[in-house]
Formats: structure tokens, sequence, C-alpha cells
């Protein structure tokens, strides 16, 4: 049978990539995909991955943003066939996505140890128990395909690991300060001197931004790069009360009047949101650069083929979960 393929595009992370035949790429052979076998979904590289694999990821996707609410959007006519597009994209994109970082994975030296691998045998035993006989006859699996699926994911999880962990997490309060404040912005200068006269008489700056803030909000909270320069260097110099003179910027002019300079439970979010964000880009930078490598194929008229079972036979969605709880 005549296979029909096009180029696997990676997404969201993973770049589109190039195929080319008995060559070598900064110092490392790539291998030219000929074709795939009638059970083949994509190859990337030297790895495969079958339909069994992919009806794992693709029907504990469909069942769990198959549902909001206790609705069943499967049954909504107007919602079925972008779901549809939206699980079938998102089951190619994360199993592109771990195919890639596990080549990755090799290619550093990085494996799993026993016990790890011991810890996604007993994930599998524990999911493959859970299925009906229905969902094992559509995925057409085995319990060592679970087994397969789990070591593949904890393996891109180890990789993620190792290339973050030496990120210096170490994020100042200063650097992550959120500062808890009341604004008032006004456009033209008019009514910016009004102000500015208003406050030297003593009036209540509540008040005041009642009447004439032209901003979306009165009350804010915000860190170092959320406001205008000129706004971050006064408000992060104020103290708690005390209300700033006007502040002169590109879109407008500012007084602040600063409620709390610290905001610790907030600030302590925006450290976390800073620490992922520095793991994120150390991870990317080694990521890019491998996938940008690797030759791929799609077989477009297999996968266009696969069909999403939602006449209620397939109701497992706890694949990641099992995960979660053996082998985090």
């Amino acid at each position: 049978m005549k296979i029909r393929t096009k180029k696997l595009m990676l997404i969201p992370v993973l770049c589109a990539s190039l195929v080319c035949g008995g060559c070598e790429v900064a110092g490392r052979k790539v291998i030219f995909t000929t074709g795939l076998g009638n059970k083949d979904v994509f190859r990337i590289g030297e790895t495969v991955c079958t339909l069994p694999e992919a009806k794992v990821y693709l029907c504990n996707y469909q069942n769990i943003y198959g549902s909001v609410y206790g609705l069943n959007l499967w049954e909504q006519a107007s919602s079925k066939k972008q779901l549809d597009s939206y699980v079938k994209e998102m089951t190619i994109s994360e199993l592109a996505r771990i195919t890639c970082m596990d080549q990755l994975a090799e290619e550093q030296d990085i494996s799993l140890s026993e016990e790890e691998q011991k810890k996604a045998a007993e994930a599998a035993k524990a999911y493959f128990s859970s299925l009906s006989k229905d969902e094992i006859a559509y995925m057409d699996v085995t319990e060592e395909t679970i087994e397969t699926l789990y070591q593949n994911y904890a393996l891109a999880d180890k990789l993620y690991a190792t290339l973050t962990e030496g990120v210096n997490e170490e994020v100042s309060d200063d650097e992550a300060r959120i500062i808890h404040a009341m604004q008032i912005v006004v456009k033209d200068k008019e009514n910016a001197d009004a102000v500015t006269a208003r406050l030297a008489a003593g009036e209540d700056f509540t008040s005041l931004a009642s009447d004439y803030n032209e901003g979306q909000d009165i009350e804010v909270t915000f860190g170092r790069g959320d406001v205008p320069e000129e706004v971050e260097k006064v408000a992060f110099s104020m103290e708690d009360g005390e209300v700033s003179s006007c502040i002169e910027t590109d879109q407008g002019y500012y007084f602040i009047k600063c409620v709390n300079k610290y905001d610790e439970e907030l600030t302590q979010e925006n450290k976390v949101k800073i620490a992922q964000e520095r793991e994120k880009t150390a991870f990317n930078d080694a990521y890019d650069a491998f996938v940008k490598e690797q030759d791929s194929m799609l077989n477009e008229k297999l996968w266009d083929e696969t069909k999403i079972v939602t006449d209620g036979s397939i109701t497992t969605n706890s694949f990641f979960a099992v995960y979660a709880q053996y082998c985090k």
C-alpha cells in the first residue's frame, strides 16, 4: 500500500526539520527517511512512533479535553470538528516533542536508572489494568507498549531536569518584588497640572483617582518590567504611604501612591515564575539547536484515517495521572 507522507511540523517549540541523505550536520550523521510502515505514524531520525503508541495519547487527550464542567463537548456538533483537530494535533505535537527529547538525552548519555525503569513498569501495570477490553482493542496495545511510553516520558523529564539543574534559581527579593499601589494616569498636561496642584493642597489621593484616572485600574500590583521605566524607577524607591510627584512618560502622566512596597505573597509567586522562565530558556537553547538537525516524516494518510471514538466506549483519561503517581 502506498503511504502518503509529508514533512512533520514539530510544534509548539519544535522546528520544521531537515531531511538529508547520508550527510553529516554539525558532526552528527543525519539519517535519510525513506518511508514509513503501515502502522507508523511518524519518524524522527531513527525513531518511529507507532499507531498504538499514538492512540494511547489520543484517547487520553480526547477525554481530558472533551469535557468542561460536566459538559461532553463531543456531543456538541458545533465543537466536535474543531476539538477533533485540536486533540489530534496535540497528540502528534507532544509525542514528537518527547521523541526529540529522548534522542537528545541519548546523545548526552542520559538514561533511566534501574529504579526509574522499575517505576515505569509499575506505572504501566497500573494503567494497563485500568483499561477496558474495548479500549485495549481500539488502541491495540499491550502492557509492554505502555511501559515503553512511560519510559520515554520519564527520560524526557530527566533530560529537562538535567539541562536545567545548573540554572541559577536564586532570584533576589528585589528582582522579584511586587508592589501594591494606587495610580492616577492622565493623558494631557493640563490634567496632570490639576492633579499636582490638588495633591499639593492636601486632597485625598483616592478621591482624585476617582475623578481623574484614565488608566484601566486605580489599584494595581506590578513588578519590574510591568510599567514604564520612569514609573518603575520612582515606584521601587518609595516607602509605604508615600505619594509621588508627577511622572512623565511616553504613555502619559503618572502619579503613584505606594500601598505596600513589598507584597510578600505575590513576590514569592513571581520568584517561582522567574526561575521557571530561566529554566525554560536554558532548556530551549539546547533543545532547539538539536531539533533543527532532525529529519522527520508524518504518515498523513494513516493519521487522517485514525478516527476518535466518542460513543462512550473509550473513557480512559488517567495515563498522565498514573505517571505522576508512580514516576514523579
